[in-house]
């Protein structure tokens, strides 16, 4: 299978760089492709930091809405590659920058929000069109990046927000223009792989382990509805009109 990714290796650091055109979406084989690498990279002791990026015209547009259009049943192969992804980013041994331009939406959001440090261009776009595309899932993790109230308003209207607006509400550690932006992460990797292995690792498993919850219960717990929305009428109807690029007509 052709990888939708590419990696390097310099001095320690590890750049995982989505490169699938048009929109960086992954199948169900795509984002298991992911989880492994992700897993791969964090047990290398020739690795102390990972740096996930993305070439074209958006960071990550989430799954590959056709491939659930044309056969629902691979949500469930859908769900894990996710869950796996998500789980290798924020169990990682390793710390994981993640940097993010353009669109930021739907799986995207997911690894951002288990990433250990973000950072934006200034064209970065954060949004969740979950329910406008007849699914569930992403808030835990959108809720790891903003407030409660802000997450239900991006969930709720599907509106996203600007690299600026996620700043000014702290999750992201810097914003710079699309041109800084690769430069911008490796100078935080750079000074993490400068620092010893053994400390970075303790540090990041003890921050882990004091957190509020349990990031990976919570998406499992969302996981279940995403499986009951996929069962409705109006789900397919969703993922439909998608396709067909037209407005959806929900029946209720």
């Amino acid at each position: 299978m052709n990888t939708p990714f590419h990696v390097t290796q310099d001095n320690g650091i590890a750049e995982l760089v989505f490169d699938h055109p048009p929109v960086n979406a992954f199948d169900s084989r795509g984002w298991a492709a992911i989880a492994t690498e992700l897993e791969r990279l964090g047990a290398s002791p020739e690795v102390r930091v990972i740096v996930i990026r993305a070439e074209g015209r958006g960071f990550c547009a989430g799954v590959d809405i056709k491939e659930l259009a044309g056969n629902p049943d691979l949500i469930v192969a859908v769900n894990k590659g996710n869950y796996d992804s998500f789980r290798a980013v924020h169990r990682n041994p390793k710390p994981v920058i993640v940097a993010v331009h353009g669109f930021v939406l739907g799986g995207g959001i997911g690894l951002c929000g288990a990433a250990d440090i973000l950072v934006a261009s200034d064209c970065a776009r954060f949004g969740v069109p979950e329910v406008d595309r007849g699914a569930m899932g992403g808030g835990a993790h959108l809720q790891r990046l903003f407030p409660v109230q802000k997450v239900r308003h991006m969930y709720f209207t599907g509106e996203m927000i600007d690299a600026a607006e996620a700043w000014r509400l702290g999750a992201v550690e810097r914003v710079v223009p699309r041109s800084e932006l690769r430069e911008a992460a490796l100078d935080i990797a750079r000074k993490i792989a400068a620092k010893s292995p053994a400390m970075i690792a303790l540090a990041k498993e003890a921050l882990t382990g004091i957190e509020d919850g349990d990031l990976e219960d919570k998406y499992r717990w969302e996981q279940g509805f995403t499986l009951q929305a996929y069962r409705s009428l109006d789900s397919q109807e969703a993922r439909d009109a998608f396709v067909d690029k037209r407005d959806a007509n929900f029946r209720g």
